[in-house]
């Protein structure tokens, strides 16, 4: 991808009605405040905190539940008046996120995009507009969230509307834009500061973390690095003291039976005991190998020997017959296992995958260091 690619990310005109959501609110300067526009909005806003994280996210990306069809489309419907665009392309981009969470593939990643694009830039990316309905087709077989996909704004607009005639004009602007702008920047939080800010309890691959604080505004989403450990799990506060208002409220509507077949994490994933997949191992060593300078290793081992030295193992890195794991374990430069085993504590939360992390980062620095000293060294003639 050239630079030019990369900087002609943002449609700026996309954003105009953003921008115009967000300066609608102090159109209440005008219209004056009213208990009811301010019961209203508070109302909205709790509302729809839930449409999103019980309708987009909990059941619509992963599942975490099961529901009828008539309930399905309310969700969607309620979820869909905050104006974030159609539960397909939200689902679908929520599910990718996942598979590459904090990589550069990731469409929201702090880490390698900047907190301003991980919060709101990235909805206005061009490459980010279309929806792939082949990760959602498990949803886009049903008529009606097509046609809600076909036309996202419908329920934010009749939403706009009932404001109005319950409440006027302070009922549109603190009523709906108000709340509406509240929810988009709650929800936005958990892309941005919840892989930030806050604490992580499991080994997950990513920067994924606890926030209690955004746990309280968005009803129990703030709770992330356990939703990354386990991600079909319609409770998202593992712990008891972990409030997860989202999850009572289905797990009421489930005595109803308007929900059903909610999915719990498994007794060894609450007490940190689950081995690790392959991919969240080699995603947490490729971090752990990266916190060591390869670079700087590498021109301390060619400073450190004489230039004989220095030729005989390039040759020896060269050769097929030879891996960088049996020759520069014994140069006192490189990190041995045990180095990287304490920064590996360091880093991570306990798992029973923390060896098997060390082995592959320490195999991945080693090959770093050789692949930098067999490029950089002159052969031996």
């Amino acid at each position: 991808m050239t630079n030019a690619d990369t900087h002609e990310d943002i449609i700026y005109p996309s954003a105009i009605p953003f921008v115009l959501v967000h300066l609608a609110c102090f159109a209440a300067i005008w219209s004056g405040v009213t208990w009811q526009a301010v019961a209203l909005g508070i109302a909205l806003y709790w509302l729809r905190i839930f449409a999103i994280g019980a309708g987009y996210h909990r059941y619509f990306s992963h599942r975490s539940y099961s529901t009828s069809r008539v309930f399905q489309f309310i969700l969607a419907v309620l979820a869909q008046s905050t104006a974030q665009k159609s539960v397909l392309w939200w689902a679908a981009k929520h599910r990718h996120h996942h598979l590459h969470s904090d990589t550069p593939e990731d469409v929201h990643s702090p880490r390698h995009k900047g907190f301003f694009y991980s919060h709101v830039g990235w909805i206005f990316a061009r490459r980010h507009d279309t929806t792939d309905l082949v990760k959602v087709e498990d949803f886009a077989r049903y008529p009606e969230l097509m046609w809600l996909h076909r036309f996202e704004l419908v329920p934010a607009v009749g939403l706009a509307v009932l404001c109005f005639l319950l409440a006027g004009w302070p009922g549109l602007f603190i009523g709906f834009f108000c709340s509406t702008v509240a929810v988009y920047h709650a929800t936005f939080c958990i892309n941005s500061l919840a892989h930030v800010r806050g604490r992580k309890r499991y080994v997950t691959g990513d920067d994924s973390r606890n926030n209690w604080l955004l746990a309280i505004f968005t009803m129990g989403e703030g709770w992330h690095n356990n939703h990354h450990a386990y991600q079909s799990s319609v409770r998202q506060g593992f712990r008891w003291w972990e409030i997860d208002p989202t999850f009572y409220i289905l797990k009421s509507l489930s005595f109803l039976g308007v929900v059903w077949n909610l999915k719990s994490p498994p007794a060894e994933v609450l007490r940190n005991e689950r081995r690790l997949g392959a991919r969240v191992i080699n995603r947490a060593a490729e971090q752990l190998a990266a916190s060591f300078n390869s670079e700087r290793i590498a021109l301390a081992v060619a400073a450190a020997l004489h230039s004989a030295e220095l030729s005989a193992i390039r040759d020896q890195l060269i050769d097929a017959g030879h891996r960088a794991a049996e020759i520069l374990p014994s140069l006192p430069q490189v990190p041995s296992r045990e180095a990287l085993l304490a920064e590996a504590r360091a880093m991570f939360a306990r798992t029973p995958s923390l060896d098997e992390i060390v082995d592959r980062a320490h195999n991945l620095l080693l090959t770093s260091i050789g692949q930098r000293l067999a490029s950089s060294v002159p052969a031996r003639a």
